[in-house]
């Protein structure tokens, strides 16, 4: 028997951040994530039934994934061990699996091996964990930050369950700080505190998710007005504490913007850029490059996105869209941040609300498709260099018609050899100008094949290169 026990307990408690005495000791207590844990959902039907297999918790920091995990091994009963990959190796995930293959064994226990940042161990670590997993041994939690798809071993995925982790609603930070407010023996239930509503609304907004930041904040909050009372000799006991929206501002920090260069975020954020000038709405889209900008994303890779756009969304409906973002790209380039954020906004909006036309990108995907998949098309005979010696004697350039030579600088001759349409304009913006003239000139083509494959009785069919 330890009869230290209970006294190391209490001061081990008594130094843990208020986020961590605040964790949940009950599923029922647990905020968020109810699209997987509410009644009914398949998380909470696994556990109710204790047929957990292994899984994998994927979302940002502050969601609950380490608490979730604890939870499930109280309520399964289960032996609960933890461990961050970034500070284990093999030595002691072996360890760990041994003394869970000999708990089962001897007492049927079974054992919840919750592995934080598991996107750490390589994928000759993670296939250590594969015959345990897949024989029932141990349940294998596995926490990432990262997209599992890509940073978890293919094998371990297809062997767990994946589950997404949101960050916290406003409504569930809010109801948090309120919990440990109350909370005699866990929060700051013992002592006098108001609190401004407008203070604990900054909390939920500023803390972006996060249930950690806010009870952070609050902690901070707290502790240090009732320092600030007790310095000034109070006598109330407890000693009222007050919490106005000017003291919440101080006690938290400015807002850290979740985002990795080379992950999620950043392939997300440009998604929704993209998709937002794509889709016409200049609000949503200089929201995206507000938030990519300030999590420090390089301006030069927004500004080569931008010009992607101009050129596969926008195309010959708006031919200056192309030019709007040649002239970004050269001034990011030229001025930096923070002016370049001007020049960017200026650009993502002008994508946004120009007419849209796809029709040059489809041309050239078609046209490279056929040359990757189809015969060859030779150069016609008359459309060949004719500027060397012998070209003549090849007939290379014959009966080929200048066109400023006829009128309207436009002759119908044949320019491919094959009967093929890649460009199809759309009729917005100026593509419809383009798309009136091609009819016409295309028009003129057809009046031609026309004549030729129907010529005057008693005639003669007019000769055609286009059709050698």
């Amino acid at each position: 028997m330890d009869l230290f026990h209970d006294s190391r307990r209490k001061n081990l408690q008594g130094v843990a951040p208020l986020a961590v005495r605040m964790r949940p000791r009950t599923l029922e207590e647990f905020v968020g994530q109810q699209h997987f844990l509410g009644p009914g959902r398949l998380l909470r039907r696994m556990i109710e039934a204790d047929r957990l297999s292994s899984l994998i918790f994927y979302g940002p920091p502050g969601t609950g994934k380490t608490t979730l995990a604890q939870l499930i091994a109280v309520h399964t009963r289960c032996h609960f061990v933890e461990a961050n990959a970034a500070a284990v190796g093999v030595r002691e995930v072996r360890q760990v699996l041994t003394e869970a293959r000999d708990r089962l064994a001897a007492s049927g226990q079974r054992t919840v091996f919750f592995l934080d940042e598991i996107h750490r161990f390589n994928r000759a670590q993670q296939d250590i964990l594969l015959g345990d997993v897949e024989n029932g041994l141990v349940v294998l939690i596995g926490a990432t930050t990262e997209n599992p798809f890509f940073a978890v071993n293919a094998p371990l995925v297809s062997r767990s369950q994946i589950f997404q982790f949101n960050p916290l609603s406003e409504e569930d930070i809010r109801a948090l700080v309120y919990r440990a407010l109350s909370d005699p023996q866990r929060g700051f239930g013992a002592l006098a505190v108001e609190i401004e509503p407008r203070a604990v609304d900054l909390w939920a907004t500023m803390s972006d998710g996060d249930a950690r930041r806010a009870l952070a904040a609050l902690e901070v909050a707290v502790l240090s007005q009732l320092k600030d009372v007790q310095a000034a000799g109070a006598s109330e006991k407890p000693p009222r504490i007050h919490i106005t929206l000017d003291v919440a501002e101080q006690s938290i920090q400015r807002k850290a913007i979740v985002y990795d260069a080379t992950g999620d975020e950043h392939y997300d954020a440009a998604s929704a850029l993209i998709k937002s000038m794509r889709g016409g709405d200049p609000d949503a889209a200089v929201y995206w490059l507000a938030r990519m900008l300030e999590a420090g994303e390089d301006p030069r890779f927004i500004a080569r996105r931008v010009a992607i756009l101009a050129s596969e969304d926008i195309g010959n409906a708006d031919p200056q869209a192309l030019v709007v973002a040649a002239a970004a790209y050269d001034l990011v380039e030229r001025i930096g941040m923070p002016e370049a954020q001007l020049t960017l906004a200026q650009a993502v909006i002008y994508m946004a609300t120009a007419p849209k036309s796809n029709a040059s990108a489809n041309a050239i995907w078609s046209a490279m498709s056929d040359m990757k998949e189809g015969r060859t098309v030779p150069v016609p005979r008359h459309l060949r260099d004719a500027h060397y010696a012998g070209a003549a004697r090849l007939g290379h350039g014959a009966q080929y018609k200048y066109p400023h030579e006829f009128p309207g600088g436009f002759v119908q001759q044949e320019y491919l050899g094959v009967d093929k349409v890649y460009y199809q304009p759309t009729d917005r913006g100026y593509e419809a100008v383009i798309g009136k003239r091609l009819e016409s000139w295309r028009g003129s083509a057809a009046d031609a094949d026309n004549k030729r494959d129907n010529p005057p009785a008693g005639g003669k069919q007019p000769p055609s290169e286009a059709r050698r």
